[in-house]
C-alpha cells in the first residue's frame, strides 16, 4: 500500500511541475502571437489584376497580285500539268521500258571509270558495290535520266522534272568521276 502512495505522491509532483512549466510557457508565447496577429492584419497582398483578353479578329487575304496558294485556280492548274496526256515531253518516256538502272536515285551513285568499247566510249557506274556499263542512250535516276554524252571524266545526262508550277521541264545533270578513295601501299 505504500507503494500505491508514494507512485501516486510521485504522480502529483510530476503533474504539478508539469502544470507550472506549461503556465510558463504559455506566458511567453503570448506576446510572440499578438506580434504575428498584427502583422497578418498588417500585410495586404497587392495581386494586380488580370488583363482583359484581345479578342482575335481574323485577318482577310489582301495580296490580290499574289495568288492565293489554297485557291481552286491554283488546284486546278497543278492537276493540268499532272495530265500528261498534254505533255509530250512526259509522255514519251512513260511510254518506254523501264531500264534496271531508273530504280536507284543519282546521289547513290558513281562514276569509277570509262573504257572504249566497239570505237564507243562506256562509263563504269558504281551502285551498291557492283559496276555498271553505261552507253549513250541509256537510263540512268529516277527522274527519266537519259545518257546523252560520255567523256573520260564525266557522264551528263538529261532529266525531265517537274518545275515548282507543275510543268514537266528538262534539266542537266552530270555525274563526275570519283577519284579512289583506297590508298595505294
Amino acid at each position: 500500500m505504500m507503494q500505491t502512495a508514494c507512485k501516486s505522491g510521485i504522480a502529483l509532483v510530476l503533474s504539478s511541475v508539469a502544470l507550472v512549466v506549461l503556465s510558463a510557457c504559455s506566458s511567453g508565447h503570448q506576446d510572440i502571437q499578438q506580434w504575428m496577429d498584427q502583422q497578418r492584419q498588417a500585410a495586404v497582398p497587392q495581386v494586380a489584376p488580370i488583363p482583359k483578353p484581345v479578342p482575335f479578329v481574323p485577318a482577310a487575304y489582301t495580296q490580290l497580285v499574289i495568288p492565293d496558294p489554297f485557291g481552286m485556280d491554283r488546284l486546278t492548274r497543278i492537276l493540268k500539268a499532272q495530265d500528261t496526256s498534254n505533255n509530250a515531253l512526259l509522255q514519251a518516256e512513260l511510254n518506254r521500258r523501264k531500264e534496271p538502272l531508273e530504280a536507284f536515285p543519282l546521289d547513290t551513285m558513281t562514276m569509277v571509270g570509262s573504257i572504249e568499247r566497239y570505237s564507243r566510249q562506256v562509263a563504269l557506274i558504281k551502285i551498291n558495290n557492283l559496276i555498271y556499263q553505261v552507253r549513250v542512250g541509256n537510263y540512268l535516276g529516277q527522274d527519266y535520266g537519259k545518257v546523252m554524252k560520255i567523256s573520260e571524266s564525266a557522264v551528263e545526262l538529261r532529266e525531265i522534272v517537274q518545275n515548282s508550277s507543275g510543268e514537266w521541264v528538262e534539266r542537266n545533270s552530270t555525274i563526275q568521276l570519283q577519284e579512289s578513295q583506297e590508298k595505294s601501299q
